[in-house]
């Protein structure tokens, strides 16, 4: 399986010729969803799911399927029937040759006054990947690659390399790194490399790494 790094939340997973984008947002390339057989999207805010680039998908190829929550399949379905799917925690679907389990129900406490959305996580081939989506969600299942969102207005340094510990994944790859600056990054990269007893890594946007 090949990873490409997309700009803040967005991956692309890429297997045996087909290819599998997860939460190609606004913050992330205007093209990240295109030629993806399968797109998965983990929750409703903006930076994980932009319509318009899905719509543009979509329309670009009939083969391309998205599979995500009822909030977000809602605002598709009717304009694309039969090729968008809406899963729910505890869900297993195979996705242009991918094997994934849904984990997660809800999306991080940003404030108590902010009524909190739905939020999935995607477990891919066994728990090859996770995706969290914006939840720190551990899933029932061995994690080898965690996407791990580092900075966002609903968590801490310290949830996130305590995140780690409790995944205990083999490698965790940054995601959700729009808003941290290069001059943060040291901080982040020696602390959770440090304390969070899994190897941690950063990928720029466009970079890929065999996984």
């Amino acid at each position: 399986m090949r990873l490409t790094k997309k700009s803040h939340s967005c991956v692309r997973l890429e297997k045996d010729g087909r290819a599998l984008v997860i939460d190609p947002g606004g913050f992330s390339e205007e093209d990240a969803a295109l030629g993806a057989e399968a797109v998965l999207v983990t929750h409703e805010h903006p930076d994980h799911f932009d319509e318009g680039r899905l719509r543009a998908a979509l329309e670009a190829d009939p083969a391309t399927r998205i599979w995500t929550l009822k909030s977000v399949a809602d605002r598709l379905s009717a304009a694309f029937p039969g090729r968008v799917h809406t899963v729910g925690h505890g869900d297993t679907f195979t996705a242009a040759g991918f094997e994934v389990q849904v984990h997660g129900e809800l999306h991080a406490v940003i404030h108590p006054d902010i009524p909190r959305v739905t939020n999935v996580g995607y477990l891919v081939d066994d728990g090859a990947l996770f995706h969290p989506g914006d939840a720190l969600t551990v899933p029932d299942h061995p994690v080898r690659t965690l996407m791990l969102p580092v900075m966002a207005p609903w968590n801490k340094i310290s949830e996130v390399i305590d995140y780690v510990r409790e995944v205990r994944p083999e490698r965790a790859y940054d995601i959700h790194d729009a808003l941290l600056t290069d001059l943060a990054r040291p901080i982040y990269d020696r602390q959770i490399g440090a304390l969070g007893g899994a190897e941690h890594l950063r990928l720029a946007p466009g970079a890929t790494a065999e996984l």
